[in-house]
């Protein structure tokens, strides 16, 4: 007798497809010959990520976990400054490039130390937009020419700080958001007998694209308009400080996708300065702001999550933009500077979540009892004796009107049920045969060429539900408020055909706790393509590109705090664990909401005082609750 040949299994660039890792991946993420999802940089070692997975584990750390990978960060600072050189190079252009980290994008010691560190020797700066964050830029060990720009509104103390600052020899420059700044800027710096260096937030009419298009032009938040920018230049040049006005800035917004709409941008901050250079103000810097986006779906097009555009296409249209201006008008070729937040950081980081259950519709069906027949006929119900037809006739020719009738079948069923004329336990078999019948459906479409609208949910409605240990609104905030995407793959089994299609629910009790949105090379997919579990096995997902805002942006929603991160130094041979942060402890986001610890031990001690408990319990009870207290916030014994 012959046998059936086993089921072919996938090779990489089946795997690579479905998930478009060789797009989004930048060459930092690439899969081995084992099936494992591999990080990298450069000419470094690839390592499996479920390797040191297993090496974090074995140290005692918990899941979930944080990867950070400085070296990633080193490669993004060099991609965009050797970029710029190349266009420079190209375009013959008359002055550098140096480049701005804005750490409002992400203020972990790792990334803001790595940039500055490392962009020494491109000249890389920091943007502060507070207080705050000017008191870690001025402490950063940055290079001598590199600026420090000092953006956002700003008080007397503020001021005051970024003027020490050029007193310490930074090179810090003051840049005015609103016309009113100009006046405490010259007072204070008057006072203190410090000459500023001065910036104007110039507010174009030009915007940018994608989910952030209205935080630029006209209505744009910060920034001079033209008459407001020719009065503060002039009065400059009346008090005879027409030098210290050093910089232009602008900006069109985060994540910009359509490459056309930068081109705009830069000719209209371009046109602005050399309209200042002709008045006699001799500005030296040009501050194109941000924008630089990250391509997370790897379709290269203008949709929301992509770009249709890299990073020297980028260098190139700003270079020989501004270039293009200066030639015209016979002016000096400025400094360029951009602040490329996202695009730096976003690829450095990884979270690492294990799933620790899943449930779905066609998972596991229970055994149900009999089901009662009417005692006049003899028969089941009729609705559900038309399920059972349906289930056993749908074929190739019927099956989308056999979908529809069995999906308007269950809006009857629901009718029904409500006003009590079908029981329980019928309910429960229509359900499980609706099931059934959607399985055969899915079967017989999945070779269609076209899908017809009518199936649309059918993905959504035979999803399982993947329930993994962490917090949506901790880990991907910019998921749960604008529905951003990000890369979400599994670690490891990426040589087997993932049989399961799934949508992701956190542990927080948030019904909003979930991801139902997944990158796909041609639109948005409902589900993830994900692999069956294994009894007693862990299964690692991975999410991609979060370095960027999430990790500023999380919030502690059902008290769920920061995860633990590992800070991961690739080698030539390996690698090794640079430093490990601990994650929040339940005292630390309890206490942040006014409570304290000691506090609470006592109240809790002073009622189980007063209830019928045995001196042992009392103390086995005290003990469980200190030991919480200083535990970590997420699932650990599982």
């Amino acid at each position: 007798m012959a046998t059936l040949a086993p089921p072919a299994q996938p090779t990489k660039v089946d795997t690579e497809e479905l998930y478009n890792i060789s797009s989004w991946g930048s060459r930092y993420f690439e899969i081995d010959n084992k099936g494992q999802l591999t990080v990298s940089a450069g000419d470094l070692a690839s390592i499996p990520i479920v390797q040191i997975i297993d090496d974090l584990k074995a140290r005692g750390h918990a899941l979930p976990f944080t990867l950070r990978f400085p070296q990633i960060l080193e490669d993004r600072i060099s991609r965009l400054n050797e970029a710029f050189v190349r266009a420079i190079e190209e375009a013959g252009y008359k002055n550098h490039y140096q480049g701005v980290y804005p750490i409002k994008v992400n203020q972990r010691r790792m990334v803001v130390e790595t940039i500055a560190e490392f962009g020494a020797k491109y000249r890389t700066g920091l943007e502060a937009g507070s207080k705050a964050e000017l008191a870690l830029c001025l402490v950063q060990d940055t290079h001598p020419e590199a600026l420090l720009c000092c953006n956002g509104f700003k008080d007397d103390d503020f001021i005051r700080l970024a003027l020490w600052g050029r007193k310490l020899g930074k090179n810090v420059v003051i840049t005015l958001e609103k016309y009113s700044e100009l006046d405490r800027v010259l007072r204070v710096s008057g006072e203190m007998g410090i000459k500023p260096a001065i910036g104007f937030r110039f507010k174009l009419h030009a915007r940018g694209s994608g989910q952030w298009e209205s935080s630029g032009g006209d209505d744009a938040k910060f920034g001079l308009t033209a008459s407001e920018m020719i009065n503060a230049s002039l009065r400059l040049k009346d008090m005879g400080m027409a030098d210290a006005l050093e910089l232009i800035h602008c900006h069109i917004g985060s994540q910009i996708t359509d490459i056309r709409r930068i081109k705009v941008a830069v000719r209209e901050a371009a046109q602005a300065y050399v309209e200042l250079r002709e008045l006699g103000i001799p500005v030296k810097y040009l501050d194109i702001g941000g924008g630089l986006a990250v391509d997370y779906d790897g379709s290269k097009t203008s949709f929301y999550a992509s770009a249709n555009y890299g990073i020297q296409e980028y260098a190139n249209t700003v270079v020989y933009t501004i270039q293009e201006s200066c030639r015209e008008w016979q002016v000096e070729d400025p400094i360029i500077v951009s602040e490329s937040g996202r695009a730096l950081t976003a690829h450095h980081s990884v979270f690492v979540l294990p799933i620790i259950d899943a449930v779905g519709p066609t998972r596991n069906p229970l055994e149900l009892p009999v089901l009662p027949v009417d005692k006049e006929t003899g028969q089941i119900h009729t609705l559900l004796k038309d399920m059972q037809d349906m289930l056993r006739d749908v074929n190739t020719k019927n099956y989308r009107e056999t979908y529809n009738e069995a999906v308007g079948n269950k809006d009857t069923m629901h009718n029904l049920f409500d006003l009590g004329y079908l029981s329980l336990l019928e309910r429960a078999h229509f359900e499980q045969l609706f099931n059934r019948l959607l399985l055969r459906v899915a079967k017989i479409v999945q070779d269609l060429d076209y899908l017809p609208d009518d199936f649309e949910n059918l993905s959504k409605l035979l999803a399982d539900k993947y329930i993994g240990n962490f917090s949506l609104f901790q880990t991907l905030p910019d998921h749960w408020a604008i529905k951003a995407l990000f890369p979400i793959i599994p670690l490891h089994r990426l040589n087997e055909e993932p049989t399961r299609n799934a949508t992701l629910v956190d542990i927080s009790c948030d019904s909003d706790g979930k991801i139902s949105k997944f990158i796909d090379l041609r639109d948005v997919k409902n589900t993830l393509p994900l692999h069956e579990l294994r009894p007693s096995e862990p299964y690692y997902l991975g999410i991609f590109l979060t370095g960027a805002y999430q990790d500023v942006l999380a919030n502690t929603h059902n008290l769920f705090g920061r995860v633990n991160e590992a800070h991961i130094r690739l080698t030539k041979d390996g690698y090794e664990v640079e430093r490990f942060v601990n994650g929040s402890k339940a005292r630390r986001v309890i206490e942040n909401m006014g409570y304290e610890a000691p506090e609470l031990h006592s109240w809790l001690e002073q009622d189980i005082r007063e209830a019928a408990l045995s001196e042992k319990e009392i103390q086995e009870l005290l003990k469980l609750y200190d030991a919480e207290l200083v535990g970590y916030t997420y699932l650990e014994q599982m």
